[in-house]
């Protein structure tokens, strides 16, 4: 299991300890992806498994969303682009097993993969 972690995220924090709390963690593999950004193939494979389009993972509420994207219309492969060139775009926490992969919010959505 792979949770894609921000640690300055509360919402994030708490996945990460609902998966501690439920003892999930011998092969958890935690990526700071601020630090670790995934590929391009990487979030388009993520975006697959969590069954949404890329705009539906965007936070809007992000000054670089404010300053950059608001209002526009882009393609699919603008907005992976955006996220790839503003990591802080990308919702968190996303909690990915095998070939599932759920977005932590709220937390307790990630007991699906547990």
């Amino acid at each position: 299991m792979k949770i894609l972690h921000n640690p300055r995220c509360r919402k994030s924090r708490e996945t990460l300890a609902l998966i501690e709390e439920k003892g999930a963690t011998s092969n958890l593999e935690i990526v700071e992806y601020l630090k670790d950004i995934p590929t391009k193939d990487e979030l388009k494979n993520i975006l697959k498994m969590l069954g949404i389009e890329a705009q539906k993972l965007i936070r809007k509420g992000e000054a670089d969303y404010k300053e950059n994207f608001k209002g526009k219309d882009l393609s699919e492969d603008e907005w992976i682009d955006a996220m790839l060139q503003y990591p802080k775009l990308i919702e968190r926490p996303i909690v990915i097993k095998g070939d599932k992969a759920i977005l932590g919010r709220p937390p307790e959505n990630v007991l699906e993969l547990l």
